[in-house]
C-alpha cells in the first residue's frame, strides 16, 4: 500500500493548470506562519529555495500539466504535520503576496486530516 502525503483538489487543479500556463513549471512550500499565515505558497518551479532544512511531502501530478509539482515543507513545521493528509484547495479571496494566485482573486489553503492507523502504520508513524 502507497500512502501519499499531498493531494489536490479539482478545483486547485484547475488554478495550478492556469497558472503553469502563465508561469511554467510550478512548486509550493507550506508555510508555517509569520507573514503569509500558514498557506500553501505557490512559485515558480526552483524560485523557492530548499535545502536540508524542508521536506519534500511529496508530487502533485495534474492533468494537462507536464511537470509534477513538488510541495515542500520546513522540517520543523512537518514534526508537527507528519501525522496530517494536506490537501491543497483553493477559495475566493486574495492570496498572499508573494504567491502566484494572488492576482487571480483566488488563494490556496491547505486542509488536513489525520492519517488512519493503517496509513501511519504504513508510514511507519506507529
Amino acid at each position: 500500500m502507497s500512502v501519499e502525503r499531498v493531494a489536490c483538489t479539482g478545483e486547485a487543479a484547475n488554478l495550478m493548470r492556469r497558472l503553469t500556463e502563465l508561469h511554467g513549471p510550478l512548486m509550493f512550500h507550506q508555510s508555517g506562519g509569520c507573514c503569509d499565515g500558514s498557506s500553501p505558497m505557490c512559485f515558480p518551479a526552483g524560485e523557492f529555495k530548499v535545502g536540508a532544512a524542508d521536506v519534500h511531502l511529496g508530487d502533485l501530478t495534474i492533468d494537462g500539466v507536464a511537470d509534477p509539482i513538488a510541495v515542500w515543507m520546513s522540517a520543523a513545521q512537518f514534526d508537527y504535520w507528519k501525522h496530517t493528509h494536506l490537501t491543497i484547495d483553493v477559495v475566493p479571496g486574495r492570496g498572499a503576496g508573494f504567491s502566484l494566485e494572488a492576482p487571480e482573486g483566488l488563494r490556496f489553503l491547505t486542509r488536513s486530516r489525520l492519517f488512519t492507523p493503517t496509513e501511519s502504520q504504513t508510514l511507519g508513524l506507529t
